[in-house]
């Protein structure tokens, strides 16, 4: 009973810009365990064979290194992988696979299917059929050629490519590398394993997405797993498992505050968060000057617990209450200042009026809670307070 994993868009060399220099780091090394780990599922399932749908690699000029380690992250399973290469590391006259190939870095048990056509894994009982691409794009569907392969007799037919099968996926992503849904059907593959939509999706029964093994990007889309395949044999329907890969796990929350349930709602969810987490998090709507401490509180204890917290807090209006205002102690000129503001923030096109009341009512809370003689946070305090509360 031929059984085998299938997995797709590692998107190796992927850098993380967007984030802190540490968080970056430990995101892009995540990847590299995701392939340890996807081995040693192979290897604990006892799967015959690892198939790889596309974009191993993010793109075509990665480094010497990174393309070494990727090989030496397979090393714990040693029956054969077979590596498509996708639309980020299409196999082109010069591309990262002839690099690979020049630095001896493919260890023997790897396949690269550089071209259309079947490759025989007699001893695992499994003829794999491969579509891979030859340059970024294509408007043809290169899985046609499947119908007319003929296979060995006594093998199970296994389809792999690198594409967006019309009609399934949102309409921007159909534009190019276009596969027939009815594919399966139509070349009477037993399977088809697909690569290029990163989260897991079944098209049919014999035709799924796998998804990347570890997610890149806030998108709630099932990625972070793979696929676990076995078929008796010819024409069977096949055993789909999933199994979870993912180091970290991505949230991605746009939140509306008007009330303090809203805010406790989001914190209480906040804490509930496995440690491995990434969390980019923009918030609209209101909040007293007390419910925005608790927030800042709470963000800063996060920044420090998970693996990176960011909060957009620029859409978020803070309307002190009467309670907020007396706790500020605020005479003389100051108290007419910020009672006049108050009344011009009830105006909702007075926007300057509202963010004026917030910022002169953080300086007074923040005089308060150090005291008119102490000194208060220098400029390195402040900045790594703000860091921690994604600011």
């Amino acid at each position: 009973m031929p059984k085998f994993l299938h997995t797709a868009d590692w998107q190796m060399g992927r850098v993380f810009s967007r984030f802190d220099t540490d968080d970056g780091a430990a995101l892009a090394e995540a990847r590299y365990a995701s392939i340890e780990r996807l081995a040693e599922l192979a290897t604990e399932q006892g799967c015959d064979a690892v198939l790889v749908a596309g974009d191993v690699f993010d793109a075509q000029m990665v480094s010497d290194r990174t393309i070494r380690r990727v090989f030496n992250a397979m090393v714990g399973f040693t029956g054969p992988w077979v590596l498509l290469p996708g639309n980020h590391d299409a196999a082109l006259v010069e591309s990262v696979w002839t690099r690979a190939q020049r630095l001896k870095a493919v260890p023997t048990n790897v396949l690269l299917a550089l071209e259309s056509g079947i490759l025989s894994l007699a001893e695992q009982g499994i003829a794999v059929l491969a579509a891979p691409l030859t340059q970024r794009h294509t408007y043809s569907d290169l899985t046609e050629a499947f119908d007319a392969m003929l296979t060995p007799a006594g093998l199970i037919r296994v389809g792999l490519a690198h594409g967006s099968v019309l009609g399934i996926l949102p309409d921007e992503i159909d534009a190019t590398n276009p596969i027939a849904p009815d594919r399966a059907e139509r070349a009477n593959l037993d399977y088809l394993a697909l690569g290029d939509w990163h989260g897991v999706k079944e098209v049919n029964e014999r035709t799924w997405y796998s998804g990347t093994p570890e997610p890149e990007r806030f998108r709630n889309n099932e990625a972070g797993y793979a696929l676990v395949v076995e078929i008796s044999e010819s024409g069977a329907q096949p055993g789909v498992t999933r199994h979870d890969t993912a180091k970290y796990r991505w949230h991605q929350w746009r939140e509306q505050l008007s009330v303090a349930s809203d805010l406790d709602e989001l914190l209480k969810r906040l804490e509930q968060l496995p440690e491995d987490s990434v969390i980019d998090c923009r918030l609209e709507g209101t909040i007293t000057l007390a419910n925005d401490q608790r927030l800042t509180e709470a963000l800063s204890i996060a920044g420090a617990r998970y693996r990176s917290v960011s909060c957009d807090r620029a859409g978020l209006q803070l309307e002190p209450t009467d309670e907020d205002i007396a706790a500020l102690h605020a005479d003389g000129y100051l108290g007419e200042a910020i009672n006049d503001l108050r009344a011009l923030q009830r105006d909702e096109s007075q926007t300057e009026a509202r963010d004026a009341l917030g910022i002169l009512a953080r300086l007074l809370k923040n005089r308060s809670a150090y005291g008119a003689t102490d000194k208060p946070p220098g400029p390195a305090d402040r900045g790594t307070a703000n860091g921690q509360a994604g600011q």
